[in-house]
C-alpha cells in the first residue's frame, strides 16, 4: 500500500553545479568580449595615428619646402590623446628628403605609428635660371610680331 514516492526535482548539488557551469561560461565570455573591444580599441588607435602620420608629410608635400631639423607637437583638440615628432634630413642626392614622422602617446610619450619616406624637392637655382631665359625669349618674339 505504500508506494515509493518518485520526485522529478533536482537536488541541491544539481543546481550548484549548474550555476558553477553558467558562472565559468559568463567569465570567459566577458573577457572574450573584454579582450575583443580591446583590440578594436587599438586598432582604432594605429588607424587615426597612421591617417595623422600620412596629413603631416602631405602637409610637407604641398608646401614644396623642406627645411632641415626637428619639428613637435600636439595633435590638437580633436586629438588630445596624441604627440606628433618629425624630423626631416638631407639625403644622399640632391632635393631628396628624407622625412620620419612619429605619432606617440602625449601620456606616456610610447610610440604608436611612424612613417618614413623620401620626397624630391628641386633646387630653386636649377629650375628658375632655365624657364626663366625661355619665358623672357618668348615674350621677346610676340611683341615683335605684326599683325
Amino acid at each position: 500500500m505504500n508506494s515509493p514516492r518518485h520526485t522529478a526535482a533536482f537536488s541541491l548539488i544539481e543546481v550548484m553545479v549548474a550555476i558553477l557551469i553558467l558562472g565559468i561560461a559568463l567569465t570567459g565570455l566577458v573577457h572574450g568580449i573584454t579582450t575583443a573591444l580591446a583590440s578594436s580599441k587599438e586598432s582604432e588607435l594605429q588607424t587615426v595615428a597612421a591617417l595623422f602620420a600620412q596629413g603631416k608629410i602631405e602637409e610637407l608635400r604641398a608646401a614644396q619646402i623642406l627645411d632641415n631639423g626637428d619639428e613637435n607637437g600636439d595633435c590638437g583638440a580633436v586629438l588630445p590623446l596624441y604627440r606628433w615628432r618629425q624630423s626631416v634630413t638631407s639625403a644622399t642626392l640632391p632635393g631628396l628628403h628624407e622625412v620620419r614622422v612619429v605619432i606617440e602617446r602625449a601620456q606616456t610619450s610610447q610610440e604608436i605609428y611612424e612613417l618614413r619616406t623620401l620626397l624630391f624637392v628641386p633646387d630653386d637655382d636649377s629650375t628658375s635660371g632655365k624657364s626663366g631665359n625661355r619665358g623672357d625669349s618668348r615674350s621677346k618674339k610676340r611683341g615683335n610680331r605684326q599683325p
